[in-house]
């Protein structure tokens, strides 16, 4: 799961040299716009749906990972 985030992360930013350190802070192209890209992309992936709190939390790597484990124990 955690590399399909990844590789997710990579596509929607445009960056394939993105690691499990990435964020908003130290990443230019991660702004709102392709956060929203980002959320659809792991909700067509993952078949999860996303609050607009869960969106706006998801400011890194770890909190993408984090966030969308969440979602997918509470679905089963």
């Amino acid at each position: 799961m955690e590399d399909k985030i990844m590789n997710i992360l990579r596509v929607v930013l445009e960056n394939n040299s993105l690691d499990t350190t990435c964020s908003q802070e130290n990443c230019e192209t991660w702004d709102s716009m392709h956060n929203l890209n980002l959320c659809f992309e792991l909700e067509g992936e993952f078949d999860i749906m996303f609050e607009p709190e869960e969106m706006a939390a998801m400011k890194s790597y770890l909190d993408v990972v984090n966030i969308v484990k969440s979602k997918l124990s509470n679905n089963s």
